[in-house]
């Protein structure tokens, strides 16, 4: 289904409860599921990605198939690979056979890993047996996704050395490795991260509670909305010290006037004056939130300049060329440079007709687009579907702050009468 977008009538004032962290979820199944005599999670995100590691976490089929989501592919091809007793073929998407798997499967074979490419050298899908892992030393790419990283990192307390990882380059996503290693301190397992070395004890994992906070990146969207509206938005349950990386949001669109206030667990978004010309960001460390401001920044009419996005070209989609050419049809003329690099340095274009963007089977394209039915009223979002892989609520977040979502189906001239 696709949805025709109208703003809100009124200045918006708004009171949200966002969905709880995804990345923090699909870490906290795992650890759990490593541990033994565990303790039943009381609550984790409620969308596709986590849907996928809870199915195949509790599967007894040989054959799993996760779908679309990234971390579990990632996590799980770990976990498989070092808990003896299953033997399974991992799978997912099409699109999921076209991202790449093979530093993760290469560092855990170096760590006496079984596991076997059934199709493609490379790509999943991926034949695991699953065995007690001596691990050892490896190296890693410090340019890669944080996911490998923290898959193996996770599953190193049960190999029969430790691990020690070296990680060659300059390091990408470092708050996401951090995440992970805080996260396995609460389960008892004390790592250090010394320079581009992590090493990892062998021991075993202990039993705890453990409550889930908010998702910073489902934030990132509201942060969008009150850039664009000027108007007071809160959102709850999020923590203003998280080990989410995206939790930097407060001090990025300070520069796009929004002024951040915690009281307690609910935090408000007021306008600021504070709002700057032109943006340079190294978003190497939150690449989730490239496109939410990329968007707003469009929108705002202020050039930019965001470096550290190579991992952008293997997401749900090339998110690089996605942004170039959505943006392109709000009148944005931007260039890609090196495949890491995004700059919009003012050009635009006419446009004649209202845009209909395309999501390439990406939440996050659609969540960012949405909120530029503000200045564009009537905006197309296609394929509204593609939110629940990580906030489900979304387009009912939308209509409760009073956006119109309609069905793109119906003549215009119905909807805007």
């Amino acid at each position: 289904m696709d949805y025709r977008i109208f703003p809100p009538e009124e200045m918006i004032d708004a009171t949200i409860t966002l969905p709880l962290s995804k990345s923090i979820s699909n870490r906290a199944l795992i650890i759990n599921a490593l541990t033994p005599n565990a303790k039943t999670l009381q609550s984790v995100a409620k969308c596709d990605d986590t849907d996928a590691m809870l199915g195949a976490l509790n599967s007894c089929e040989e054959n799993i198939n996760i779908g679309a989501a990234g971390t579990a592919m990632r996590f799980l091809t770990a976990y498989f690979a070092s808990t003896p007793g299953h033997n399974v073929v991992l799978d997912g998407t099409e699109r999921m056979r076209q991202r790449p798997i093979k530093a993760l499967v290469d560092a855990l074979r170096d760590c006496g890993a079984k596991i076997e490419y059934t199709q493609n050298e490379g790509f999943p899908p991926l034949a695991i047996e699953g065995s007690n892992l001596a691990g050892g030393e490896v190296s890693l790419p410090a340019s890669i996704s944080s996911q490998y990283i923290s898959a193996i990192i996770m599953v190193a307390p049960l190999m029969q050395n430790g691990l020690t990882i070296t990680l060659e380059g300059v390091i990408t996503s470092r708050p996401y490795i951090l995440m992970t290693l805080s996260m396995m301190e609460y389960w008892g397992v004390k790592c250090t991260f010394e320079g581009n070395v992590i090493r990892v004890p062998h021991c075993q994992y202990s039993p705890i509670e453990f409550d889930i906070e908010a998702d910073w990146s489902a934030a990132s969207y509201w942060y969008e909305i009150s850039a664009l509206s000027a108007g007071c938005i809160s959102l709850k349950e999020l923590k203003n010290n998280s080990i989410q990386g995206d939790s930097l949001l407060m001090k990025y669109f300070e520069k796009l006037g929004v002024d951040s206030q915690f009281e307690d667990e609910e935090l408000t978004l007021l306008p600021s004056p504070e709002q700057l010309s032109h943006i340079e960001l190294d978003l190497s460390e939150q690449p989730d939130i490239a496109q939410t401001i990329a968007v707003t920044c469009c929108m705002l009419r202020i050039p930019f300049r965001l470096t550290g996005l190579a991992t952008l070209k293997i997401k749900e989609t090339d998110r690089l060329e996605a942004l170039k050419n959505e943006l392109a049809k709000l009148s944005f003329d931007l260039r890609i440079e090196q495949d890491s690099v995004l700059i919009w340095d003012g050009d635009q274009h006419p446009v004649f007709e209202i845009p209909r963007i395309d999501t390439y089977k990406d939440h996050r394209m659609a969540m960012a687009f949405a909120p530029a039915a503000l200045y564009i009223p009537g905006l197309i979002i296609n394929d509204i579907e593609v939110v629940s892989k990580s906030y489900p609520e979304y387009w009912e977040h939308l209509t409760e702050a009073g956006f119109v979502c309609t069905d793109a189906s119906l003549p215009y001239q119905e909807i805007s009468e």
